[in-house]
């Protein structure tokens, strides 16, 4: 038993000798590796660690510190804005978008900002330094520099190699004829938003709105605004108030052509006007739109609106009498005639003598209620609202009553847009049927669907007939042109000046209307203060500025309306008035 445990001791025992050394050398170098290992591991963790705080911390940065394309992406939704082309019943190209450069900054990587705006005022020297300097200032990642540049700028800026200065392409509206149809088209500003006109018409519609809501759309997912107007009418109407103004003297003019069975404005210009490619006088007063913006004592041309009030009422006929022997005393007023025949006339002779004693004895025959009813019916109490922003509110007295009557009866007393007149007299001569103007094209059938009738069609006729009549024999014969049949009527009225009525200063208007047999087209021209010239013989009444200048209209510009001229008479185009043996057809 004791070997044994010797034996038992003797392998317990450590080797001795190389076995020892050996052992020892083993049991060290696995002691090792395992504690490197441990020591590259928490190497390799404080390594990552390091690595994902410095990520976490640059991001933290990145989140809390502004986004430099952040105020150039909120300048785009403007800088994309385009919109769609305006054009004519024909397609020709009113307004269009054309693409251009524009200078921006970020001031934020500008390091030296007073020797950037020393070498940009050099290439540009139309900035102002001082501006420029502030807006560098600014802690913005986006500022404008320059809008709209040339190619030319755009190189020379380039050059500079000015950190932080960029360019950007944009949308700049462009009117390819210039001042044609600018009270119509309006414009639109620096950023292309319609301010005016059509154009503000169009933002109206959602343009605008799309826009804001960040889509970014061009002119060719657009379609084309197509409006009512004719550009070959438009550049001979303007161009013919403007011989008119200059021969006449007169501080503006004004004038209109409207389809009478549509309702369609063909053209309209009102001088002074604006070119709305630099739209810089178009806010000042005198530039106004005078057919849509101006309200007018319209003059006589208001008596086809009593005239047909009084026909329509049935309480006179075509044939009526009326006793113009001598004035209209009301109260402490007396109303004469300009051209007094001072005896008595029919009712057209009291049309053909522009009779101021016959129309008001008229009216009074319808009576103040029955005169407002009517006037109301002719859309004349109302504003005229049409695709046009711009419009005014008629002048209306206060108390309306029989002294009233009496003088709105010929033109006095309330006060129009033309526009306004130009629609009641489309009415009066297509068969009864006011239809609301418009701008943009439209077909019969859509201006029947929307018209109303305000008066019978044998009164129609009466109109159209009394209307030949005075072109014929009366003060509308300056605008008879050869082979086109035309009708019409004179208006001047007294301008008011500091609450009183000038002797001196007059408006002068003319409303005509061709064919008379089967009407298309009616016509209205304005001269504000036209003077007496050589010619006149002293008059500046609407015969003798406002007519002529229609009748030149109407010469020119109907062969671009497809109602080419007849010279022979058409044959019995008011067969009614005929069988009424009405005067002048006997």
């Amino acid at each position: 038993m004791p070997g044994e445990e010797t034996s038992l001791s003797a392998a317990a025992a450590p080797p001795s000798g190389l076995l020892l050394r050996s052992w020892h050398f083993t049991k060290d170098l696995f002691r090792l590796r395992a504690e490197k290992s441990t020591a590259r591991v928490g190497l390799v963790a404080l390594a990552f660690i390091g690595l994902f705080g410095a990520i976490s911390a640059r991001l933290v940065v990145l989140a809390l510190s502004p986004d430099p394309d952040s105020d150039l992406k909120a300048a785009r939704p403007a800088i994309a804005a385009a919109r769609p082309d305006i054009v004519d019943r024909n397609g020709e190209v009113l307004a269009t978008d054309v693409k251009v450069v524009s200078v921006f900054a970020d001031p934020r990587r500008i390091v030296d900002k007073d020797e950037a705006v020393e070498l940009l005022t050099a290439v540009l020297p139309d900035l102002d330094a001082k501006e420029l300097r502030h807006r560098l200032g600014l802690k913005r990642g986006f500022v404008w520099v320059k809008r709209e540049i040339t190619p030319k700028q755009q190189a020379e800026v380039h050059r500079l190699g000015i950190p932080g200065i960029g360019f950007l392409p944009e949308n700049k509206r462009v009117y390819p004829n210039g001042v044609a149809a600018a009270h119509v088209l309006g414009f639109a500003n620096i950023d292309n938003v319609g301010i005016a006109g059509i154009e503000k018409y169009i933002d109206g519609k959602g343009l605008q709105d799309l826009n804001g809501a960040g889509f970014a759309i061009t002119a060719a997912d657009l379609k084309p605004v197509e409006l009512s107007l004719d550009l070959r009418v438009q550049h001979a109407l303007r161009d013919e108030l403007a011989k008119g103004l200059a021969k006449y003297k007169a501080k503006a003019a004004a004038g209109a052509i409207m389809d009478v069975n549509t309702g369609e404005i063909i053209a309209l210009a009102s001088l002074p006007d604006f070119d709305p490619n630099n739209p810089v006088d178009a806010l000042e007063k005198d530039r106004i739109n005078r057919i849509n913006v101006g309200v007018f004592e319209m003059g006589s041309t208001f008596k086809a609106l009593t005239l047909a009030m009084g026909l329509d009422s049935g309480k006179f006929t075509i044939n009526s009498l009326l006793d113009a022997r001598s004035a209209l005393h009301w109260g402490k007023f007396r109303i004469g005639d300009y051209h007094a025949q001072r005896r008595v006339l029919t009712v057209p002779e009291v049309f053909v003598h522009s009779s101021n004693i016959g129309t008001a004895k008229m009216a009074l025959g319808v009576g103040v209620e029955g005169h407002k009813a009517f006037l109301r019916k002719a859309g004349q109490l109302e504003r005229l609202v049409t695709e046009l922003p711009e419009n005014a509110a008629p002048i209306l007295p206060p108390k309306w009553g029989e002294l009233n009557t009496i003088t709105i009866a010929f033109g006095h007393g309330i006060a129009v847009a033309p526009l306004q007149a130009l629609m009641a007299v489309g009415a009066l001569v297509n068969g009864g049927i006011l239809i609301k103007p418009t701008f943009l094209k439209r077909s019969e059938e859509e201006a029947k669907a929307i018209g109303t009738r305000i008066i019978k069609p044998e009164t129609s006729e009466a109109m159209r007939y009394v209307m030949r009549l005075n072109a014929v024999r009366g003060s509308a014969s300056q605008a008879n042109i050869a082979g086109f049949f035309v009708g019409g009527k004179t208006g001047t009225a007294e301008k008011v000046i500091n609450g009183r009525y000038s002797k001196t200063k007059n408006l002068t208007t003319f409303t005509a209307v061709y064919p008379m047999d089967k009407p298309r087209y009616v016509f209205l021209t304005i001269l504000d203060e036209p003077q007496a010239v050589e010619g006149t013989h002293g008059f500046t009444t609407s015969g003798w500025n406002a007519a002529p200048v229609t009748g030149n209209i109407i010469e020119r510009v109907a062969p671009m309306l497809s109602v080419p001229p007849r010279f022979e008479a058409p044959e019995k185009p008011f067969p009614l008035m005929v069988k009424l043996g009405a005067w002048g057809t006997r």
